[in-house]
């Protein structure tokens, strides 16, 4: 089993950044790719991010690309999603979540934290 507590979530104006982090507790969390997904009001839960156990491989959503990225620290049992020129259409629920396989699909993944609220103001 793996825990996942996400932080870091908050208000913020278009323009504006925020770090998501997802704290790992568990087992040994340099087995799983990570991924970040999302889920806005009325919509499906979509892809967002996602990097491999070693960091050697990143994948992000187009929409995200050049402003978001994903990074990892293993010593710590933590992903990180740095957002930057946050624009309103990123509102939603941010999940971290950990698979043995999965990138890109939700239902490849194994394990998810709560999620943390971001909201963009414009």
């Amino acid at each position: 089993q793996v825990q996942l507590v996400e932080s870091g979530g908050g208000l913020v104006q278009a323009g504006g950044s925020l770090r998501l982090s997802c704290v790992a507790s568990g087992r040994a969390f340099n087995r799983y790719t990570m991924g970040w997904f999302r889920q806005a009001p009325g919509k499906e839960r979509e892809f967002v991010a996602a990097i491999s156990w070693n960091s050697g491989r990143t994948y992000y959503t187009d929409s995200v690309k050049g402003r978001f990225t994903i990074s990892r620290d293993n010593a710590k049992s933590t992903v990180y999603l740095q957002m930057n020129s946050l624009k309103p259409e990123d509102t939603a629920v941010y999940y971290c979540a950990a698979s043995y396989v999965g990138y890109e699909r939700a239902a490849e993944y194994d394990y998810w934290g709560q999620g943390t609220q971001v909201t963009v103001s414009s």
